[in-house]
């Protein structure tokens, strides 16, 4: 049996336990850092298919994570996943500590290195609890309250599971080393770029990853082989501090924190457009004050930019930290400026889409390539701090997309997909190791 025939044929065989993967994933979401089930699930899963596996403090650079959760909130979570099914055996005192994320490392010998990326975390939104909702009628909807896979990343894990059992029945046929990277705080572009700094990426020489998309979409296939020009992004928590004082009996002696918020907050919109390309900026939340007598002495904002381009995502992010600045001071404040979330824009290498087109034409027909094979992304990713850290030193790179029947649009309460997606996946991304171990183009 051709090799090819042979990835699809046991993509095929474990359908079920793949599925059943997603749907308790989903049943049990956990937002960026608090993936310690999901870790747990994870690193037993390659424990016992005899990969080496790593977790905690040797996955993410410690000062190089954004965005990362209040330690009593972790505790919280902690007790919560006790009673979750958690194999707990796997859940060390880092993954307590909010240091999630498993990397699963097979080595097959000489060859080229090639990783493979799965984010694994949900989002704070809630479940559509109605019966029309399939995850709700068939019982695997969020036990997890104000938590949801509302983006699929559910079924990237499933698909990175199936995807390691599937590379262990072919080990024989496999020569180089495979790393299998489940990446924690996606959401919010906050994990890849501690994954990058610990180093993960600096010996690999292919990187391939996928999202799932919407099949109603400008791709017209069951996979695109690669995309570029997500959005930079930066994400940012800015913290005015002003002086309370009694707003009737001496408002003078006050100091406005609330009023340098709004300044600053009308002043953001004002930020020029870029002749180099798109730019966005937006204003999500703005939380002050204690009583409508009292002069406010505190506000916390939190706002985005996002550029097409890493150099105008740059200027925009100089340009918000420098009117919420004039904005304080205007007004006798101060404030601090946090970075909470941040992604390079990305681009995968022609050479490499082109190669994955080819080799699915060829070795998997059934499954369409789409006419667009190297589609302009959408949102933004921080997947290209992974990509950039391998492209840097001459490696390849694709950030690939996975079509799928959903009956409501990514980020919404009633989100869920056609799981079939998760078959053509793992056949994919089995092929994709099988071919470059095999025929590799690099010197």
């Amino acid at each position: 049996m051709d090799i090819y025939q042979k990835i699809d044929q046991l993509a095929k065989s474990i359908h079920d336990e793949t599925v059943a993967l997603r749907q308790d994933f989903h049943t049990y979401p956990e937002i960026g850092w608090f993936e310690m089930r999901t870790s747990a699930i994870i690193a037993r899963h390659l424990t016992e298919l005899g990969y080496e596996v790593l977790t905690g403090r040797r996955v993410c650079q410690a000062d190089c994570r954004m965005g990362t959760p209040d330690p009593d909130a972790l505790s919280a979570h902690y007790e919560r996943i006790c009673h979750q099914n958690t194999p707990m055996e796997f859940v060390s005192e880092d993954i307590r500590k909010g240091f999630t994320g498993v990397i699963g490392i097979l080595r097959c010998g000489e060859g080229p290195v090639v990783a493979l990326r799965f984010d694994i975390d949900a989002l704070p939104m809630t479940e559509n609890p109605g019966c029309d909702h399939r995850p709700t009628r068939e019982g695997f909807a969020s036990r997890n309250p104000g938590w949801m896979h509302a983006c699929g990343h559910d079924s990237h894990i499933a698909m990175g599971l199936g995807t390691a059992w599937v590379l262990m029945q072919i080990r024989g046929e496999l020569h180089g080393t495979i790393k299998l990277i489940f990446q924690p705080a996606e959401e919010g572009a906050r994990g890849a770029k501690s994954i990058a700094a610990a180093g993960h990426l600096d010996d690999v020489d292919y990187f391939a990853a996928t999202h799932i998309a919407p099949d109603n979409s400008i791709d017209d296939g069951d996979i695109t082989p690669g995309t570029y020009g997500s959005l930079a992004t930066t994400k940012l928590d800015v913290e005015f501090q002003g002086l309370a004082a009694h707003a009737g009996g001496y408002p003078e002696k006050g100091l406005d924190a609330l009023q340098a918020a709004a300044h600053a907050a009308v002043a953001l919109a004002g930020i020029p457009r870029n002749s180099g390309g798109m730019s966005r900026i937006n204003v999500g939340t703005l939380h002050a004050g204690s009583g409508r007598n009292v002069v406010p002495d505190h506000a916390v904002m939190e706002l985005e930019v996002r550029g097409e381009t890493t150099e105008i995502n740059t200027f925009m992010a100089k340009r918000a930290g420098e009117i919420c600045e004039s904005a304080a001071r205007m007004t006798g404040c101060t404030c601090g400026i946090r970075v909470v979330g941040e992604a390079p824009s990305q681009v995968s290498d022609l050479a490499f889409v082109e190669r994955i087109r080819d080799m699915i034409l060829r070795h998997f027909p059934q499954y369409k390539v789409s006419t667009v094979y190297n589609s302009k992304n959408w949102g933004s990713e921080d997947i290209g701090f992974l990509m950039e850290r391998v492209q840097a030193h001459g490696g390849q790179a694709v950030y690939m997309r996975t079509m799928t029947a959903m009956p409501s649009a990514q980020h919404t309460t009633a989100f869920d997909l056609d799981e079939k997606a998760l078959d053509k996946g793992i056949s994919v991304f089995a092929g994709i190791v099988y071919d470059v171990m095999n025929h590799s183009m690099l010197s």
